[in-house]
């Protein structure tokens, strides 16, 4: 490892468990969640998708495989009263206490615990667009994507068009070069490697039936994430925002809109800020009851009030759209 990158990984904000926010019963992980939580809402915010294809939800629960360390161990997650989360291993084999602690790691950032929304709330309550919102989802966490390249995958993804077909993207991207485990009769499917994507041509992404010029996107994102150029602790680079920012709208095929997004889902960069994005135009309409769309002018006086919490705001704002 090198200097700067020691130094950058020192910087990152840690997404690591806190002393006692967690219990090693082998068989099954109870996190100790902070106020406010609600598993129903960001349950509800993640089965928005019915053509998901890297999580499942069954009577309240949420089954996934997490690739960690050359293990990919299956689990399932639900909720105490909204006071724990119980990360529960499927199948045969427990995994060892070094996968364990980094699985309770996953879903700890994951479903953005580290964060402290006390101040978001206080804002958000005197602010006209938001206090609804919290009103309405109180207890909804930025549910993130913690791996980069599956951010930016899906943020290249989702450029230009719609949810829906967005997601068909990437059930094909995730079918044809992830890879599945069966697990108790079912199929988990886990997201490509960037080192599986970086080998490929764009006659090879043919299959995913989407723009050339796409596919030149994700290749590219995923050389440079290979070939170390690219990474969570790079970007983060002592946390600012606007270099990391422009480190991200300088690679090819990442504009403002993408760029905010994965500095949003996945670095959790509190400014982080879409302006642009459709859906956060609408749900401001929306809120609004008014027959137009805000300009750009228009969205940044109202979201003045928002420093350093804009990510979390247009989250909540979304939420208003399903």
């Amino acid at each position: 490892m090198t200097e700067k990158s020691r130094k950058t990984a020192a910087q990152l904000p840690s997404r690591g468990l806190p002393a006692g926010a967690w219990v090693d019963n082998r068989e099954e992980i109870i996190l100790h969640v902070p106020t406010p939580f609600s598993f129903t809402q960001n349950l509800h915010y993640l089965s928005r998708a019915k053509d998901e294809c890297l999580y499942q939800i069954e009577n309240d629960r949420l089954y996934k495989a997490i690739p960690i360390a050359g293990q990919t161990p299956v689990v399932e997650i639900r909720a105490e009263e909204d006071a724990h989360l119980h990360i529960r291993f499927l199948g045969d084999a427990t995994p060892t206490a070094d996968v364990r602690a980094r699985v309770a790691e996953y879903v700890y950032d994951w479903f953005d615990l580290g964060t402290n929304l006390a101040p978001f709330y206080d804002m958000a309550q005197k602010d006209a667009l938001l206090k609804g919102a919290v009103d309405s989802f109180y207890g909804l966490r930025n549910m993130g994507i913690p791996d980069l390249f599956e951010a930016m995958s899906w943020g290249i993804l989702g450029q230009q068009i719609n949810l829906t077909y967005a997601y068909t993207l990437k059930r094909r991207l995730v079918e044809n070069f992830g890879r599945s485990v069966m697990c108790e009769g079912k199929t988990y499917w886990v997201f490509p490697a960037p080192e599986t994507i970086a080998e490929r041509t764009v006659q090879d992404l043919a299959v995913l039936r989407m723009t050339a010029k796409k596919c030149e996107y994700l290749i590219g994102a995923a050389q440079l994430i290979v070939e170390g150029k690219l990474s969570k602790e790079l970007l983060w680079d002592g946390g600012d925002y606007q270099n990391a920012e422009k480190t991200l709208v300088n690679i090819r095929g990442i504009g403002p809109w993408t760029a905010n997004y994965v500095l949003m889902r996945c670095l959790r960069m509190p400014s982080a800020f879409p302006i642009d994005d459709v859906g956060l135009h609408n749900a401001i309409k929306y809120v609004q009851g008014t027959d137009r769309k805000p300009t750009k002018a228009e969205i940044v006086a109202l979201s003045r009030h928002w420093t350093s919490w804009e990510s979390y705001a247009t989250f909540y704002l979304w939420r208003f759209l399903y």
